[in-house]
């Protein structure tokens, strides 16, 4: 019996290699950012910072769950 499975082809690699060199510059350059906050405003500026960015983020996120709940 012979087995003709190949495994997961060429497109599904290349797109694996894709989302990790966009995750890997995109975190590098968060990286940057943030220390580049450190050297200006010092630890807890930049901690400070990255939370009020967090939190726009999750407000934003939360907003547009609430309208696809009232849609329903």
């Amino acid at each position: 019996m012979a087995y003709s499975d190949e495994g997961p082809g060429f497109k599904f690699w290349a797109g694996l290699v894709g989302i990790v060199l966009a995750c890997g510059i995109g975190g590098m350059i968060l990286l940057l950012i943030f220390s580049r906050a450190v050297y200006a405003w010092g630890f807890l500026g930049a901690f400070v910072v990255l939370c009020i960015v967090l939190l726009a983020v999750a407000w934003i996120y939360d907003r547009r769950q609430v309208k696809s709940y009232v849609d329903e």
